[in-house]
């Protein structure tokens, strides 16, 4: 009889690409994140960091967090609902919804769970969820933690959104999009996602961890960068990207708030997120809203390698923003250049089935306001000698 524990025993894919040399997941990186980090004692350039701003290693970000820690100590030892709710935590708050300009935000402790926590919650069991294709994973289990119905739409495809939504005239509905797509480096037509919402009488929400210091006045994620702040119902957001730190937000009507904070199971159970992360955050907003130049730089970096990998023929999608993939197509062929541009001095993410479909897996490249040109120029240069070996890219004149 077959046991639960035997899909452990069968699992051998992973072990199958160590024993190759090309197993890419989990590399220890020996320094903080800026635009160059240190493995294996050598200096590679960092191109697949997701910290937009460089504000991970600010000195100010950093002293922030040091003495959060003097004040309150490492931890909380409880959730939110209970012992676990700190000044830091509510001051953060206020910075969050004074930020994106809405009446309140609530904390939790990471993104993935801000999506259960609200999601889940918002939604239920006479729900009908719409969905993009390619939203985040945690958009997708919190719509299984709801036990609502799941309606995916095609990617960006607002002609199958409208389709779906009118089959479903008498229900409940809700649509839950990713501002920017984590793989695709795109941005929805949050614009138009409105007025269909509009509409079909449809609530929205909008997953900004991509979008947040990157889209929008000041970086004030998708809603602000399309003008429809007042459209949707509130945005989702994550600290470990822009905001330097760790944790997840969303913010919200002070309604919606009150509700969450008495119906959210992930947030209720969960621990709270440590102060130190807390400071970090409220300095974070400091320095984006003081130096709105860090956006601007990271824009012309974004346009600057999108041209760059345009002129070699790479095959980079629609991206539209600091997420730039580079299509392979080939499963082993991703792995084997991720670990060969490693030893060639550049970092990029490896996204394979089933995140991606097969024939779409890529090299990730995502860009901080902290790189130079010239940390671009070699990135790129590196990126042909690799591309030419491994076999999804034909050799080019040299720029």
């Amino acid at each position: 009889m077959k046991r639960i524990l035997d899909r452990v025993r069968e699992f051998t894919e992973a072990r199958r690409i160590m024993a190759m040399g090309l197993y890419p997941y989990f590399r220890p990186i020996e320094s903080e994140q800026g635009a160059t980090v240190t493995m294996d004692g050598r200096e590679v350039v960092m191109m697949g960091s997701n910290n937009y701003l460089g504000l991970t290693n600010h000195p100010e970000v950093k002293k922030a967090s040091q003495e959060a820690i003097d004040r309150y100590g490492t931890g909380c030892a409880g959730s939110r609902f209970l012992n676990g709710t700190l000044r830091i935590h509510m001051e953060c708050e206020a910075a969050l919804a004074h930020y994106m300009r809405t009446e309140s935000a609530l904390v939790y402790s990471t993104g993935f769970t801000t999506n259960q926590g609200v999601i889940a919650s918002l939604t239920g069991r006479d729900t009908h969820v719409f969905i993009d294709r390619s939203d985040h994973a945690s958009i997708i289990d919190a719509v299984r933690l709801s036990f609502g119905k799941d309606i995916k739409f095609n990617h960006n495809d607002m002609e199958d959104l409208e389709k779906r939504l009118q089959l479903y005239p008498d229900k409940p509905k809700m649509i839950v999009i990713d501002g920017v797509f984590s793989m695709e480096g795109d941005i929805a037509p949050l614009d138009k996602i409105a007025e269909l919402a509009e509409t079909y009488d449809a609530d929205v929400l909008v997953d900004d961890a991509h979008a947040i210091g990157v889209l929008g006045d000041n970086g004030r994620g998708t809603a602000s960068h399309f003008g429809v702040e007042d459209k949707i119902a509130g945005t989702i957001g994550t600290f470990s990207k822009s905001l330097a730190s760790i944790g997840g937000f969303f913010t919200a009507s002070e309604e919606i708030i009150h509700y969450l904070k008495h119906h959210s199971r992930a947030l209720i159970f969960s621990a709270s997120p440590p102060p130190a992360s807390m400071a970090a955050v409220i300095k974070a907003i400091e320095i984006i809203e003081r130096e709105p130049e860090r956006i601007e730089r990271l824009w012309t970096l974004t346009n600057y390698l999108k041209k760059g990998l345009e002129e070699y023929g790479f095959n980079i999608g629609h991206c539209e923003t600091p997420i730039i993939p580079v299509y392979v197509g080939d499963n082993l062929k991703v792995f084997e250049a991720c670990i060969r541009l490693q030893e060639e001095g550049v970092f990029v993410n490896p996204v394979v089935a089933p995140a991606v479909p097969a024939d779409q897996s890529l090299l990730r490249l995502s860009l901080m306001s902290t790189l130079t040109e010239e940390h671009l120029d070699f990135a790129i240069s590196k990126l042909v000698k690799v591309g030419e070996e491994v076999g999804f890219i034909e050799a080019k004149i040299n720029r």
